[in-house]
């Protein structure tokens, strides 16, 4: 499924420079707000929560039957949500990069495009839209496209988080510089969930980086287990999608906090099959 996805990323940008050249995008971005601090915002006493927003998953399908963007990111807001993930991948997920700014007009918090980025278009676009950050997916992409995409990205202020699922993608991620790395628990060839993949990257990472946890977080435990094991922060999304009380939802992940009854690893934590 991973290729497909990145197929459809190549589709929806070639679509979409038909109807407007990277010139002009780039020139949007230019006269875009000015860029919120996304880093920053991860790092806190308490664990961070970036909430995403995604009308469906290409695993599970449709996650709500009212997708309202900009008020479904002034709940998450008011939760404590420290940034926002948002989707604009349209034929995996339903997302639209417009989405992005209906977002930034609703919320003062810095917001990540969500994306199989594989073109600096989308890059461009997602600042365009008002974008703080950007998603790059080490396994996405060969080692010359994600220096160069990480490069460009870095050259209209934006921020970005590299998102690893082995040793040795997190290796890659520490010397391309990366300052957000995003830990994945979810193989992307066979989408199992391994909650304990963040544990045994963290001491590939660097402590002056930010390490954020991603898929799989289903509740207070699982998010007081990831900061126990070195998170600065969770990404969530279908939890938060599904939620009866989106607010409430992100409040009880932020009071997440390391205990003696957090959970113990060993090596005998196996891949298992959860939500994200």
């Amino acid at each position: 499924m991973l290729a497909e996805l990145i197929a459809a990323a190549h589709r929806q940008t070639e679509s979409r420079r038909a109807d407007a050249s990277l010139a002009e995008v780039e020139e949007r971005a230019r006269q875009a707000p000015v860029v919120r601090d996304f880093g920053a915002a991860l790092r806190a006493p308490v664990l961070g929560v970036i909430a995403e927003l995604k009308p469906r998953s290409p695993l599970k399908g449709p996650l709500t039957d009212d997708y309202r963007p900009a008020e479904l990111a002034r709940r998450y807001e008011a939760g404590g949500a420290a940034a926002l993930s948002v989707l604009a991948h349209t034929e995996g997920f339903g997302g639209r990069p417009e989405d992005l700014a209906t977002v930034r007009a609703a919320v003062e918090l810095p917001i990540m495009r969500k994306d199989f980025i594989v073109d600096e278009y989308q890059v461009a676009e997602a600042r365009a839209y008002g974008a703080d950050a950007v998603l790059l997916v080490v396994s996405a992409l060969s080692p010359e496209r994600l220096s160069q995409l990480y490069a460009y990205a870095e050259s209209l202020g934006l921020h970005i988080l590299v998102e690893v699922h082995s040793e040795e993608e997190a290796r890659t991620a520490v010397a391309l510089g990366a300052v957000n790395i995003g830990v994945n628990h979810r193989d992307l060839r066979d989408f199992r969930i391994d909650l304990g993949l963040t544990a045994r990257l963290r001491t590939q990472v660097p402590a002056d980086r930010v390490l954020v946890a991603e898929s799989g977080v289903r509740d207070a435990a699982d998010a007081r287990r990831l900061r126990a094991d070195g998170a600065d922060a969770v990404l969530v999304g279908e939890t938060l999608m599904r939620a009866p009380d989106r607010t409430a939802a992100v409040a009880d992940l932020i009071k997440a906090h390391p205990d003696t009854g957090a959970h113990a690893h060993t090596d005998t934590d196996e891949p298992k099959q959860e939500t994200s």
